[in-house]
């Protein structure tokens, strides 16, 4: 039987990531996503990559480069998938990694770049609210606004002479300026360190707090191959939704395999307590 269409993607996409980004490092031949201080970590890290089947990249890039590489790989994955299930999630969903203007780009934060220059003109208030307002995401996903002709394709659902429906996000042609709605945050980070998962969360808790309207989905994707590190972000519930591994079923099967029950048991509490799941479930949840 032939593989499925995500299947295919998947696989694909594991190969970019070992072609472009998953290499040895020269001075101590580990993998760049293991903690050599970690002999777990070197263990999942070396078993994983063996699983995933494909040949890996000739240069190490830096910390840098691997974490847009990864980015890059991670969104046309997702976007490819998404466009399969359109059906499911009709209407004009864009994919960006490029947010210059941050989340004050959408309609449910467009307040903050007001908040943020007043904050720069009056610096006092910088002690006072002391924080960063305008987050930029390293991938968003967001809807645009859909004209009047496409909403009464069916039947008249709106008119422009009329007093409704006037101020919805989703309608084009409302009262004032539009813009589209952001439906989903995703941080990618090619290995999880503590302080990493601290700085990601305090970002995800302001899309929550700043928000004016619906909360976007959060999730996180990531290739970290120590289970108990996945645990330091995808432990707990209220402000990411969900965190995806890029190869969760190859990294099962490695700290099975491993004979560690430690790790094992805290992947398996991940899993089953629905805080950890594979790349490929994600444009699916982005279905919902």
């Amino acid at each position: 039987m032939d593989p499925s269409i995500v299947a295919r993607l998947r696989a694909e996409y594991h190969r970019r990531i070992c072609s472009e980004i998953l290499a040895k490092r020269k001075e101590t031949n580990a993998l760049n996503i293991a903690d050599v201080s970690s002999r777990a970590s070197l263990q999942f890290a070396e078993a994983m990559a063996c699983k995933m089947g494909h040949p890996l990249c000739s240069k190490t890039p830096s910390g840098q480069t691997a974490g847009t590489r990864f980015t890059a790989c991670t969104m046309d994955f997702v976007q490819l998938a998404f466009n399969r299930l359109i059906h499911l999630r009709p209407g004009r969903w864009v994919f960006s990694t490029s947010t210059a203007k941050g989340i004050a780009q959408f309609d449910q934060y467009e307040h903050l770049a007001a908040l943020e220059k007043l904050v720069k003109e009056n610096p006092e208030l910088a002690t006072t609210l002391g924080m960063e307002y305008i987050i930029t995401p390293d991938i968003v996903v967001f809807r645009s606004p859909v004209p009047d002709d496409e909403i009464n394709a069916q039947e008249e659902l709106v008119s422009g002479d009329e007093k409704s429906a006037r101020l919805t996000p989703l309608r084009a042609a409302a009262d004032r300026v539009v813009r589209g709605t952001l439906h989903a945050s995703i941080s990618c980070k090619w290995t999880m360190r503590s302080d990493r998962a601290q700085n990601t969360r305090t970002e995800e808790l302001n899309l929550i707090r700043s928000r004016k309207g619906k909360t976007p989905q959060i999730a996180v994707a990531t290739l970290e191959p120590l289970p108990s590190r996945l645990a330091s972000i995808a432990m707990g519930t209220g402000d990411v939704d969900c965190t995806y591994h890029s190869a969760l079923y190859e990294l099962a099967e490695a700290v099975k395999e491993s004979g560690n029950e430690d790790q094992n048991e805290i992947l398996h509490t991940l899993i089953h307590g629905r805080r950890l799941r594979d790349i490929s479930d994600l444009p699916f949840d982005l279905a919902l």
